[in-house]
């Protein structure tokens, strides 16, 4: 598998994601947002409130990150974020727990979609056998005063 694979398939593991946007201060801020969809080229689709503060924080700038962690598994994505407005989309996607958000359902007027655009990714992989792996490297590394090489099945930068 090679490196963008091996990130989609981080990706595709995680329900739910950091979103962090910048603000007009100039502040960062980081909220949850449940993923709606994952695409094949690693693009991210999330639903919102269109009054919300994120909407505002991209109309001034548009760059955002997503940190998605579980047990032994870390991404970083960096890239652009938009909002969209398709009722079609918002049809195949909609999930009824989202009705706690918008109790008028899918044609809420205030929902919105919210599509991120990866440029840039990162993952660590240190679950299951690559975890095993990497402690053998690591306690080698550690017995010979030395870091660990690295591999790309465990820790890799990708350009999307």
């Amino acid at each position: 598998m090679d490196k963008h694979e091996k990130l989609i398939d981080l990706i595709s593991g995680f329900d739910h994601a950091m979103l962090v946007t910048r603000a007009a201060n100039g502040a960062l801020g980081s909220r949850p947002m449940a993923v709606a969809q994952l695409e094949d080229d690693g693009d991210l689709w999330f639903v919102t409130d269109r009054h919300s503060g994120k909407i505002a924080d991209l109309m001034l700038d548009d760059d955002v990150a997503v940190t998605m962690q579980g047990s032994n598994k870390f991404v970083s994505l960096s890239g652009k974020a938009h909002a969209v407005d398709d009722q079609a989309k918002i049809d195949e996607l909609w999930n009824e727990a989202w009705k706690v958000w918008f109790p008028e359902g899918k044609s809420s007027p205030s929902l919105v979609l919210l599509r991120v655009e990866p440029t840039r990714g990162e993952y660590w992989d240190n679950a299951g056998m690559t975890g095993l792996k990497y402690l053998v490297k690591a306690g080698k590394a550690y017995l010979q005063g030395d870091r660990p090489d690295k591999d790309a099945s465990i820790n890799a930068s990708v350009s999307m």
